[in-house]
């Protein structure tokens, strides 16, 4: 492109990230999902059990809190594009895990306010969530695009997997120690370890930072106020990547697979308790059979993945998994058997775990594969897709069994419908998965490659050289796909 034939105000900083991250170097960054695991389990799990047990809260008020830190992730994009925009992820990995640990501590001062001035601890308790949802989205959203742009294509499967299984190992440990430090409750006690917890969270992630470094930015923005710049072009730069057929389908895709995929987590163990008369000990037994389940199938996909086929068909494979899975758990209480539960829950684990690895290497594929700058935006698009499924996903569960269950007087029933939704809802999502693949494949208008980059550009020798991200935008009024397929 001629300087003359399109000058780029507006254009996304296209960022020169050196690929070829080491495992090492993967583990360490997904130490900052290790230290936001710990966190919100503390948050959703530790004091959920404290407000509604000790201090005889409605199970509705934590319910809502949790639902709260999923609704303010629709920031997800805002934080991405922001982060493409300056280009130093890293800083807002470190100023969003700051927020996050902030909003834990002060989630543990507003319980411990309850239990002398109710209204005031929820007061608390709202801004502490709204900071854990703000901050999670100012954290991960930066550290999925370093990753993606930075991961080679055939190690984005065990990238994922790893990330996910370290977030996931970051908050069983964390659940496990609490329990153990917490007994006897007192209200300085939970002050003291949570205030741990955060600080070892906080920890984790400047380990996980240290001596990276950003890639080199193409400042491609025009005037002296990039944040007006920034602020004047995010809402066009949104809608195309909504116009991009396979960004649009791929949102779709995650929206309705974590929607399966959390339909099940609220409904599991009371389904072994009412159905099959399991102790609480027995159905967390079965509820960690599902969760080992998911560990083995993150495995195989991420090794599966890296060998054979590609990622958009593991995640598929997956969702198909998990759909047949679900049925045969649904048809469980017509036989009675708890071996085939246990099989069933083992087996929608494994399942689960595949379509984890596949999605979110896909994912990170489809951020970077064929395009010039813009990750961050991109990678929060999804991320906020994900964020509100997750938040509806419990929501709807319990709220289709409560309807079906009351309706048909039978607690089987109810459990029933839930699952035969997910299985409906896994397979809705295999088809969108491939037919992201399938359009992602088609011949896309010319995108103007970036310059090579060196040393910083000038703004206008960027606009001129680099075209980013707007000039394609104008050209097809999208997102071009280029290159490989996910």
């Amino acid at each position: 492109m001629s300087p003359a034939a399109s000058p780029v105000p507006h254009a996304i900083p296209d960022q020169a990230a050196p690929r070829g991250l080491s495992w090492a170097s993967i583990a360490r960054l997904a130490l900052v999902q290790v230290a936001i695991g710990s966190v919100m389990v503390l948050m959703t799990s530790t004091l959920n059990r404290v407000m509604v047990v000790e201090l005889g809260l409605a199970a509705a008020v934590p319910g809502a809190l949790v639902a709260l830190h999923f609704a303010v992730q629709v920031l997800r994009p805002r934080m991405g594009y922001l982060s493409d925009v300056g280009g130093r992820r890293l800083n807002w990995i470190v100023g969003g895990m700051a927020i996050v640990v902030l909003s834990g501590f002060m989630a543990a001062v507003a319980t411990a306010v309850m239990d002398a001035n109710r209204w005031m601890g929820i007061g608390i308790a709202l801004l502490a969530f709204f900071g854990l949802g703000a901050g999670i989205s100012a954290a991960s959203t930066p550290l999925l695009a370093y990753l993606a742009e930075r991961v080679e294509e055939n190690r984005m499967a065990g990238a994922g997997a790893l990330v996910w299984i370290l977030m996931i190992a970051g908050g069983a440990v964390t659940a496990i120690t609490v329990g153990n430090l917490l007994d006897p409750l007192t209200w300085t006690r939970l002050l003291v370890v949570t205030g741990a917890v955060c600080g070892a969270a906080m920890l984790l992630t400047l380990v996980a930072v240290w001596g990276r470094r950003d890639g080199v930015v193409v400042n491609a923005f025009r005037g002296t106020d990039a944040e007006t710049e920034a602020e004047s072009t995010f809402g066009d730069t949104f809608r195309a990547i909504w116009s991009d057929p396979p960004s649009r389908r791929f949102a779709l895709f995650i929206f309705v697979a974590i929607l399966a995929y959390s339909l099940q987590e609220i409904i599991l163990e009371p389904f072994a308790g009412a159905v099959f008369a399991m102790s609480p000990g027995e159905s967390m037994e079965i509820a960690g059979m599902q969760r080992g389940g998911a560990l083995l199938g993150m495995a195989i996909g991420a090794m599966g993945a890296a060998r054979f086929s590609t990622l958009s068909r593991w995640a598929a494979a997956g969702c198909i998994g998990s759909g047949v899975a679900l049925l045969f758990l649904a048809a469980m209480p017509l036989t009675g058997s708890v071996t085939g539960l246990r099989l069933s829950v083992t087996a929608l684990g494994v399942a689960n775990g595949i379509f984890v690895v596949g999605a979110v290497g896909a994912m990170m594929n489809l951020t970077v594969k064929g395009r010039a700058g813009g990750a961050g935006i991109r990678m929060g698009f999804w991320g906020a897709s994900q964020a509100m499924a997750y938040g509806l996903g419990g929501l709807v569960g319990a709220l289709l069994y409560d309807i079906t269950s009351w309706l048909v007087g039978s607690p089987a029933i109810g459990y029933v419908t839930v699952f035969a939704l997910e299985a409906v809802l896994f397979g809705v999502a295999a088809v969108l998965i491939l037919s992201v693949r399938k359009v992602a494949a088609r011949p896309a208008a010319p995108v103007t490659s970036p310059a090579p980059v060196g040393p910083a550009l000038r703004p206008s020798q960027a606009g001129a050289r680099t075209g980013g991200l707007r000039p394609a935008l104008r050209q097809r009024g999208g997102l071009g796909a280029g290159g490989r397929t996910a």
